[in-house]
């Protein structure tokens, strides 16, 4: 498949994860709908290019992992692995709900492809540096995905497990950040200062790109850059991402950690995304 046509497929995979986490949301009346926007298309090159599964068997040994550090992304987690085929488009409906496999943060106890569950922020990092240590004891060349947040980088934790992967030279571990500038207690970049972060991941002894993570084709080629890097070093994508991307009437509103949709404006969401390209 030629770039053009693997890009223009990939789009389509983001919108249908964007579509599916509008409809989540939709059930439910809530969730956190700006940062699954945000993040469908890393999402999408995920799932659809990079990695390494099989659908119908989340534990195949031989699979890439993908941790969810930020647990309250679950909706676009879940409508990723819609998308790939690991969980079933019908269980949407049962998103939030008592009993459902798909709780509004991840659970790796009950939740077919999520490989840890959410909770205190800060620690996907953690436990990937450790997964990676153990899939390269067992002699597994298995990909260690984690995808973060900008307001995780505030955590001890995560630099403490950076400099760990550095020491270890853990080369199949690859960090996602997602920037968009948004964390519980205001704009992440106010409650604490993160730049320059790309300098910062450098010192840590890290291989860092930096890209627009709403761009299809930096995504894409950032991915395959990541993977094919030949030193034994960790790998750090830094994703510039739009809350809300995919909706104009939600890119423009107001940013905060969690973006109000009244009831009538899910329908309308869903209808804009469905009119674009």
């Amino acid at each position: 498949m030629d770039t053009q046509a693997q890009i223009l497929r990939l789009k389509q995979r983001a919108k249908n994860i964007r579509r599916l986490s509008l409809q989540m949301g939709q059930v439910q009346g809530q969730g956190y709908i700006g940062q699954a926007l945000g993040i469908a298309d890393v999402l999408a090159v995920a799932y659809g290019h990079a990695m390494q599964y099989r659908a119908g068997d989340p534990n195949w040994p031989g699979r890439d992992r993908f941790l969810l550090s930020h647990g309250h992304y679950a909706i676009a987690h879940y409508a990723a692995m819609m998308d790939a085929g690991i969980l079933d488009e019908s269980e949407l409906e049962s998103y939030g709900c008592d009993d459902s496999r798909l709780p509004m943060s991840g659970m790796a106890s009950y939740t077919p492809g999520m490989e840890i569950s959410g909770g205190s922020l800060g620690q996907g990092l953690c436990i990937g540096v450790g997964m990676a240590l153990g899939l390269r004891h067992q002699g597994n060349p298995a990909f260690v995905y984690n995808s973060m947040s900008d307001g995780e980088l505030d955590e001890g934790a995560t630099w403490e497990a950076a400099m760990s992967a550095a020491h270890h030279g853990l080369g199949h571990l690859i960090c996602l950040v997602d920037i968009n500038n948004q964390q519980a207690d205001g704009p992440s970049g106010k409650v604490m200062g993160f730049e320059p972060l790309a300098d910062k991941w450098v010192a840590f002894g890290w291989h860092v790109q930096r890209i627009n993570g709403n761009d299809m084709t930096a995504v894409l080629h950032a991915f395959d850059a990541a993977r094919a890097l030949a030193t034994a070093q960790p790998r750090v994508i830094l994703c510039d991402t739009l809350m809300g991307k995919g909706v104009d009437f939600l890119e423009k509103r107001e940013k905060n950690h969690f973006i109000q949709v009244d009831p009538p404006e899910w329908q309308r969401a869903l209808d804009l995304l469905e009119a674009t390209a």
